[in-house]
């Protein structure tokens, strides 16, 4: 019986084949922190008594969920991971000087590469499967263990196909594909299982739809999500090269065998969706664009942004839609750009322009609103349209507020009507 490529990636870790539900004990590629979890990792490290990093060219910090820092609170937990940086003279640390959210800002500077093991105290770093890599979110005292020794223990996890058919249609995109699977499984439908997209639909997926449906894998409940490195990843690949001066590490490409054994597979044809949009409180409450105009549902905010929706593509679709228009009168519109050089590519775009003459507020890179931090934070009974990956209660603030999933070109059509609308209408 063949492998999945999950289980190849393992296979080469271990120095031996390896099938599901294996455990086995393997070095990793890239540990990732942030400002909210690693103070926590840094007291567990200094608590076992270890004094160096176990490979800290494999160790990296990116603060962004509270930066600028909103308050004392979280600029006293900001100083905890910059005073460990600076004192073990990280290579890795990005704070304000050169920041961004850590999901857009790794593959953006060619530090996650495909054959990696990547593990993350956030649940979303599995957004790096993208790429080819193995890449799950692991527990604060997990990722001191990796600091400590350089790897960790993996249970290999069963795989889950999901075969992408027809030719994406005006305006569906990969948030909708997400979303779509979500709602077919459940939030419960994939538990630690990996996820493995393959079928002729890819080919139409840019980088952009690929980290977004990598990213929402975990609403579905799975460990990882992955994809096959092809000629759209290795084109990736060369741009960050060129720019970066070089990747972190030479890719290790893996491919499923014909053979591999899948626990489960499901078929999504991409040319049948309508954009989605997941009502609350669950992102499993996916509905075709047709019924939420129906229900006429009126909008307080929109947010275009997070780890899953706010890279250069989704700034291109709001501002080609919102290009001499203006948002509705009673409608806020927050834009926030994954990372700095996503910012100023829009500004040298003329991107940012549009935005702000059609009314809306553009951020620095952060999480902030999209967890319910600051920079965007709903009110009581409030309804938000964001393309942002959860919408469970009080996630982006009141408890009372509403947030509804949805991709960027929904977003941003819902922003000038101040209602959900379907883009492909305007």
């Amino acid at each position: 019986m063949g492998q999945t490529i999950t289980e190849k990636i393992f296979s080469e870790h271990a120095g031996h084949e390896v099938k599901a539900g294996e455990i086995v004990r393997v070095d990793i590629d890239m540990i990732i922190g942030n400002d909210i979890t690693t103070p926590i990792s840094i007291k567990a490290f200094e608590e076992s008594g270890a004094t160096k990093l176990a490979r800290p060219d494999n160790f990296c910090i990116v603060m962004d969920h509270y930066i600028p820092a909103k308050d004392i609170a979280s600029a006293n937990q900001a100083k905890i991971s910059r005073d460990f940086a600076y004192k073990h003279d990280m290579k890795y640390f990005f704070d304000e000087k050169d920041m961004g959210i850590e999901h857009a800002l790794l593959p953006e500077k060619g530090l996650v590469v495909p054959g990696d093991v990547i593990i993350g105290a956030d649940s979303h770093t599995c957004t790096h499967g993208a790429l080819g890599a193995f890449s799950t979110g692991m527990g604060s005292t997990d990722l001191a263990f990796g600091m400590i020794t350089g790897g960790n223990w993996f249970k290999v996890p069963e795989t889950i196909k999901v075969e992408l058919t027809g030719k994406p249609g005006k305006h569906i995109y990969g948030k909708d594909i997400i979303l779509e699977l979500i709602r077919m499984i459940g939030v419960d439908g994939a538990l630690y299982k990996a996820i493995e997209f393959t079928g002729e639909a890819v080919q139409y997926l840019s980088m952009a739809d690929r980290f977004s449906i990598a990213n929402m894998v975990i609403e579905a409940g799975a460990k990882n999500g992955i994809f096959a490195v092809d000629d759209v990843t290795l084109k990736y690949l060369e741009e960050r090269k060129a720019e970066n001066g070089g990747l972190r590490a030479e890719p290790k490409i893996h491919y499923a065998d014909a053979d591999a054994n899948y626990c489960q597979t499901l078929t999504i044809n991409t040319a049948a969706l309508s954009p989605v949009v997941a009502y609350p409180f669950l992102p499993e409450n996916g509905k075709p664009i047709e019924t939420a105009v129906a229900d006429d549902l009126k909008i307080d905010q929109v947010m275009i942004g997070s780890c899953t929706n706010g890279r250069i593509e989704d700034l291109r679709i709001a501002a080609e839609i919102m290009k001499g228009k203006r948002v509705a009168k009673h409608t806020r519109m927050i834009v926030t750009p994954g990372t700095q050089k996503i910012l100023l590519q829009a500004q040298h775009e003329g991107l940012i322009d549009i935005l702000i003459n059609a009314g809306a507020v553009v951020s620095n890179p952060t999480c902030g609103a999209c967890l319910g931090g600051y920079m965007g934070i709903l009110g009581d009974g409030e309804r938000c349209v964001a393309t942002t990956n959860r919408n469970f209660v009080g996630r982006m603030g009141a408890r009372t507020s509403e947030i509804y999933l949805a991709n960027s070109a929904v977003a941003a059509a819902s922003a000038i009507a101040g209602k959900i609308v379907d883009p492909r209408d305007i």
